[in-house]
This record gives structure tokens, C-alpha cells and sequence, in this order.
């Protein structure tokens, strides 16, 4: 009995360090002065090399325009979405899934502010993939928020007749808390080694620049990867709990929903906005008939 106190007084401990609202607030304030710090570093480094203060051979335009200066706070703002993902992972499947939303409209934005510092003005517009890209990436942004506005809107209209939480439920929750445990040294320990990987393959301070245009390979891809597996898992732990159609061809879904988003980091062109955006709606569906058929079909099949 005191050996398993134990193990409880340690486990709060680790999420009241790690997941608790005072270390997301914490967590917070730290990366908005990194993101800032970061932003200031990359614009001055510009400018030391336009005005030849450091050489360094370069043609990327990461390193020679003021806008893409923007692109490095944006990628530490990403870094600390990924952190609110696993924060509201225990909290509500529906709220961890729609942070897995916005973290990939976000890095579409990101890649807006990318592309902005390259883009070229001409009258073939439609005719250069630099400039496609970013016409399909405008287009999939306005998309994808007011898709995340729906989602959230179907999520919040199907929890007015929640049923009260009860042992089964407050079990879930306290699994979930240790999947979302798990994943906080995951996603550390993947945050290291994709930074040591991406520094260690760069020759120079361009190859590094140059390589932040590849973000999404030198992390999302991997952490992309471990949600889907993490997406399964929760679907497993869930059938504990209930055996319900809507909730399991839910969850099911939201899995192939994952997987869709994946597999647009491996895409580029139109078909890159197109497999998230279906993604998002996908879910967004599954969201919407799973409420429909909690509250319009379950009760009259108790009847």
C-alpha cells in the first residue's frame, strides 16, 4: 500500500511539474522572450551580412530578406503549440485533436512567411511553383481557420448534454494523463536529437538557414508519427471504458485523420493544403455525426 502511495505522490508530482496550469503559464511567458530574443538575433544577423560585417555565401533568402526574419519566432510558437497538444491531451480527445489542427495551420502560416521573403512579382504568376505554392497556402489558411471554428463549434454544441463524469471516465482521464506524461520526454528527447541532427548536417551558418526551409522533415515528420501511434493507443484504452459505435468509429477516425496530415508533409504543390484540409473536415464530420448519434440514437435504442 505505501509503495503504490508512492507511486501516485510521485506521478501528480511529475504532472503538476510538467502539465500543471502554472507550468503551462510559465512555459508560456518563457517562449514569447525566446520567440522575440530569436526574432531580433535572426533580423540583426541579416543585416550584418547585407552590410558586410559577417560573410557568408549564401543564397538563401532566409539570410538576405527582413521578412524571413519572421520565419524563426513562428517556428518557436509552433514548438510551443506541440507542448499545448500534450497539455490538453488527458483533458478532452476532441480538444487534442483540434491543437493537432491548429499546429499544421500554423506551420502553413509559417511557410507563408517563408515565401513572402522569396516571392517574385510577375505577370506568370500562375505559372511558377513558388508562387502557386503560396496562392494554394493563402487559400488553405482562410480554409483551415474557419474549419477550426466548426470543429470547435461542433465540439462545443455536443458537450450541452454531457453526461456527469463517473469512475469509468475518471479512470480514462488518469491513463491519459500518463500517455500525456509519456509523451512530454518523447517530445524532448526528439526536440534534441532533430536539433543535433539538423546542426550537426550543417556545414555553415547558411546550410543551417537553408535547412530551416526543411523544418517540417527535421521534426513534424517523426512527431507526426508518434500522434498516429498515440492516436491508436487511445483508441485501445478507450474500448475499456465504452463500447459505444459513434465513440469508437470516432476515435477510429480521427486516427485516419492524423494520418492524412502526415502524409502531407511528404507532398508538396496542391495536393499538400488538400490532404490537410480534407484531414480537418474529415474530422470534422466524424465529429458531427458522432454527436448526432449520441444524443438522437442512443436514447431511443435504450428505450
Amino acid at each position: 500500500m505505501t509503495q503504490l502511495n508512492k507511486k501516485h505522490k510521485t506521478y501528480n508530482y511529475l504532472h503538476s511539474k510538467l502539465l500543471s496550469e502554472e507550468t503551462k503559464e510559465k512555459g508560456e511567458k518563457l517562449i514569447v522572450i525566446i520567440a522575440i530574443i530569436s526574432f531580433f538575433i535572426h533580423l540583426i544577423t541579416i543585416y550584418l551580412i547585407k552590410y558586410g560585417i559577417i560573410r557568408v555565401e549564401t543564397d538563401t533568402n532566409l539570410l538576405t530578406n527582413p521578412i524571413g526574419a519572421i520565419y524563426t519566432p513562428f517556428s518557436f510558437i509552433i514548438i510551443y503549440e506541440v507542448y499545448l497538444l500534450i497539455y490538453y491531451l488527458p483533458k478532452s480527445i476532441t480538444g487534442y485533436i483540434g491543437k493537432q489542427y491548429e499546429i499544421i495551420t500554423l506551420i502553413i502560416i509559417r511557410r507563408l512567411f517563408k515565401d513572402l521573403a522569396t516571392m517574385e512579382i510577375s505577370s506568370k504568376w500562375f505559372h511558377m511553383k513558388g508562387d502557386l505554392q503560396f496562392s494554394f497556402d493563402l487559400i488553405a489558411t482562410i480554409v483551415l481557420f474557419f474549419l477550426i471554428y466548426l470543429f470547435y463549434l461542433v465540439r462545443n454544441s455536443g458537450r450541452k448534454n454531457k453526461p456527469e463524469q463517473n469512475f469509468e471516465t475518471t479512470n480514462f482521464i488518469r491513463q491519459k494523463k500518463a500517455v500525456a506524461l509519456f509523451l512530454v520526454p518523447v517530445f524532448i528527447g526528439l526536440s534534441i536529437y532533430s536539433i543535433y541532427n539538423w546542426l550537426h548536417n550543417a556545414n555553415s551558418l547558411s546550410d543551417i538557414f537553408e535547412s530551416m526551409k526543411y523544418v517540417n522533415n527535421i521534426f513534424f515528420n517523426d512527431f507526426f508519427t508518434i500522434l498516429i501511434l498515440v492516436d491508436v493507443l487511445l483508441l485501445l484504452l478507450s474500448l475499456f471504458y465504452t463500447d459505444k459505435f459513434n465513440i469508437v468509429i470516432r476515435n477510429s477516425g480521427f486516427i485516419i485523420s492524423t494520418i492524412l496530415i502526415r502524409l502531407s508533409f511528404g507532398t508538396e504543390g496542391f495536393m499538400n493544403p488538400v490532404l490537410i484540409v480534407a484531414a480537418v473536415i474529415y474530422g470534422i464530420l466524424l465529429l458531427y455525426v458522432s454527436n448526432q448519434f449520441e444524443y438522437k440514437i442512443l436514447p431511443s435504442n435504450r428505450k
